[in-house]
């Protein structure tokens, strides 16, 4: 027996924080960054608290790629406040926080009886960015910044209740993040559409993510202001996160955690970097033909309905690189390593523990091909150097 989960209720549009004018409850902890205070983001939910007479802590500390440290201090306040409410506003990171805080919370609950009135509070998800698709998702990645890697979780519980999308809040989202996440999308959707666990109903929503990334991510890019791109680029990373939620990612996360982590890069420009060669290497193209397929007829079909050139699968396969390739040189992200001032020596230093953290990465068995360390070492190695002829 198999299972698709659809979760949460999603609000979406213009002026969609108005679900929040109806809810209800006495204690809110929001979780949030100190940049969305200073924008006045925080403010359009206090507000509505405010007049609502529900009372509500901001924890503000949050940084990109949160750390453990950061979710330990939240875990003790929300401890304290013992909310009914939990809204978390901002990027990814401050959602996988809030995620990674509730999900502590309600362990810490379960194993120690002083903690025995903290319930799971109601948590709403409010996207400023387009890209984690963390506000439907099971999924949350912490920082352990004492050792250098990037912890992914993964539980049920960590699905917020509601996810709020309303682009207004994405307007001011600068180009380079605009393009990072946007790539962030463009990964989730196409991992989940090849994943081992991908079926009829994950496939409907990669699709429509995939296509929405590549028909408004560079009109957004161009002009934050274009506000029906920016709906575009919400709901669609708003379906690929539907989509892998459910059909899992592969070894592009994998291996985006692992560098990311080692040389402070941010998440979504690190699954774009490593994008064709994961493609190619799934696929298995060498020499025109592919070795694998059934996954390379997949990346086809997307190359397809991209209207691409796709009379076979390798064509399929190898104009989706190319395409994704042009996607990143227009955004302004290099398609090799060796272009990000890293050098050959730092980065072959490195390859062994990055390795060694894509194999225990939870994102890789869902990868559609089953990989070695050799395999690992091969794409890392390819994509430093970068590749122009497929």
């Amino acid at each position: 027996m198999k299972r698709f989960l659809v979760r949460p209720e999603i609000y979406y549009g213009s002026n969609a924080l108005g679900y929040l004018e109806g809810i209800e409850g006495k204690r809110a902890f929001i979780v949030t960054d100190a940049f969305m205070v200073k924008l006045g983001m925080v403010t359009k939910i206090t507000d509505i608290l405010e007049k609502k007479h529900i009372e509500y802590e901001v924890f503000s500390e949050v940084e990109p790629d949160p750390s453990l440290d950061t979710v330990k201090k939240g875990l003790n306040q929300i401890i304290y406040t013992k909310p009914d409410l939990l809204i978390a506003i901002g990027g990814g990171s401050s959602i996988d926080a809030a995620k990674a805080i509730m999900c502590f919370c309600i362990h810490l609950k379960e194993k120690f009886i002083d903690t025995h009135s903290i319930k799971k509070p109601w948590f709403v998800a409010i996207p400023t960015t387009s890209g984690t698709g963390s506000e439907v998702t099971s999924y949350a990645v912490v920082t352990d910044k004492v050792n250098n890697i990037k912890i992914p979780l993964n539980e049920a519980l960590m699905i917020p209740d509601v996810a709020i999308l309303d682009e207004e809040l994405t307007k001011t989202v600068p180009p380079a993040v605009t393009g990072d996440t946007g790539m962030d999308v463009l990964t989730h959707a196409l991992e989940a559409y090849v994943s081992l666990q991908a079926c009829d109903y994950t496939d409907i929503y990669a699709e429509k993510a995939v296509q929405s990334v590549f028909g408004y991510l560079l009109r957004a890019f161009k002009n934050g202001g274009d506000m029906e791109a920016r709906a575009k680029l919400h709901n669609g990373s708003c379906m690929a996160g539907i989509a892998f939620t459910n059909a899992t990612l592969g070894i592009n996360h994998s291996l985006a955690h692992a560098f990311g982590a080692k040389f402070k890069l941010p998440h979504g420009r690190s699954n774009a970097i490593f994008l064709p060669y994961v493609i190619k290497f799934n696929a298995g193209l060498e020499n025109g033909m592919v070795k694998n397929p059934a996954v390379a007829e997949k990346y086809a079909a997307i190359a397809k309905q991209l209207n691409f050139p796709a009379a076979t699968a390798p064509e399929g396969v190898r104009s989706l690189i190319e395409g994704i390739k042009v996607l990143n040189r227009v955004l302004g992200i290099p398609t090799a390593i060796k272009d990000m001032n890293i050098s050959k020596y730092e980065f072959e230093g490195s390859i062994a523990e990055m390795t060694e953290g894509v194999m225990k990465d939870i994102c890789t068995p869902g990868n559609p091909v089953q990989v070695t360390e050799k395999d690992i070492i091969r794409v890392f190695k390819e994509a430093y150097v970068g590749l122009e002829n497929l």
